[in-house]
């Protein structure tokens, strides 16, 4: 799959790093660390040589409990700053938002991958019955299918209520591709995240770490987004800024399980994890 200037090899055989920058005064972990354009190209730029293979902007916290900005400021947060980025950087830059008309700005500023963490079902939950999308612009897939960029499909529900928690997230995975697709998204142009934080109770999250194999029924592009979530913090008694060695044991049981990308906050840590590990995969494939 290219994702603006880079191909990636989403065969199995190696997993990406993602490295989150937070623009934002009220993320859970950073949370006003790179509100500034100086401070957050500085930490694109530690990023970038840490090892991070593309940049996830986020212009709003959807931490649990978090408080909603406008489309206005959400845009003004982004826009700015992935133009900076590719005016700087040849790296690959997502953008991670669930309103469409910010969609629409930060990929018309050049953002070359949307990550929406309401798997394309924004619309679908929350549209008034009269209407397909909760926007003017149109929903969240068209936005995606006008632009032809990838898309990250990160599974969410409204309840955190299943009946069998892995079987309905992956028929609700399916949902979101054939929603996707209807609008006009290839499917070579998708990639799943399984939303851990998003709909799930601390118990349910641990499940589905302990069943990332499950996922590939999917038959697509894996990304997990672990990264100093809850389901670390309540299992080790830690604050938000202490879970970089949980973060570094989901992103090795990722790789283990040969999923493509982590998303991930210290890229430094998860990059060193991650190629240990596949070196020593490869060994023992080659055994």
């Amino acid at each position: 799959m290219r994702i603006g200037t880079k191909a990636f090899d989403f065969t199995g055989n190696h997993t990406y790093v993602m490295g989150i920058l937070n623009v934002t005064p009220d993320s859970f972990s950073d949370g006003g660390n790179y509100c500034k354009k100086d401070a957050a190209m500085r930490h694109v730029e530690e990023m970038i040589k840490q090892g991070a293979d593309i940049i996830d902007v986020g212009g709003e916290s959807t931490r649990p409990g978090y408080i909603a900005i406008s489309v206005e400021e959400e845009a003004e947060r982004v826009v700015s700053v992935i133009g900076e980025i590719k005016k700087r950087y040849d790296i690959p830059v997502s953008i991670d938002t669930y309103k469409a008309p910010v969609m629409e700005a930060a990929l018309s500023a050049g953002a070359d991958m949307a990550n929406d963490i309401w798997g394309l079902k924004y619309d679908l939950f929350f549209a008034p019955k009269e209407k397909k999308s909760v926007w003017n612009c149109g929903t969240m897939a068209e936005i995606i299918a006008k632009h032809d960029v990838p898309v990250c499909i990160t599974h969410n529900r409204k309840e955190a209520e299943y009946d069998n928690l892995i079987q309905d997230m992956l028929s609700d995975g399916k949902e979101s591709i054939r929603i996707g697709e209807t609008a006009g998204i290839k499917r070579s142009r998708m990639i799943l995240d399984p939303g851990i934080g998003f709909g799930k109770t601390y118990e349910q999250n641990l499940e589905i770490l302990a069943n990332l194999d499950r996922f590939h029924e999917w038959q697509m592009p894996l990304l997990l987004a672990a990264s100093r979530k809850s389901v670390i913090g309540l299992t080790l008694g830690l604050p938000a800024d202490e879970r970089e060695e949980g973060t570094v044991v989901t992103s090795v049981l990722a790789a283990q399980n040969h999923w493509n990308m982590v998303r991930v906050h210290d890229v430094e840590k998860n990059v060193r994890a991650i190629r240990m590990l596949e070196k020593i995969m490869g060994v023992k494939a080659e055994r």
